[in-house]
């Protein structure tokens, strides 16, 4: 499965996104989904490891809404560097 970038949503064809919206330099996490047959597989997190690695691209920090994304991040040293 190969995640895409569609304007502000990563996702895997229609069965996983992971949505945001941008202000100024930073990223809003605002929606994560995945389809209850795939869960449990960590895809929602590949879709959050990749708009990491898109904040660390474009020097924009994270902020995250959805309750996906705040448990996610907040529980991992390893993003800190992003979250705002």
């Amino acid at each position: 499965m190969e995640i895409q970038q569609s304007g502000n949503r990563f996702h895997i064809d229609d069965i996983a996104e992971i949505t945001f919206y941008t202000q100024d330099d930073t990223i809003v996490i605002n929606h994560t989904f995945v389809d209850p047959s795939l869960r449990g597989q960590g895809i929602a997190r590949q879709l959050l490891d990749r708009v990491i690695d898109y904040a660390r691209e474009n020097n924009l920090k994270i902020v995250p809404l959805c309750s996906y994304a705040v448990t996610a991040m907040h529980n991992d040293p390893s993003v800190q560097d992003v979250l705002k």
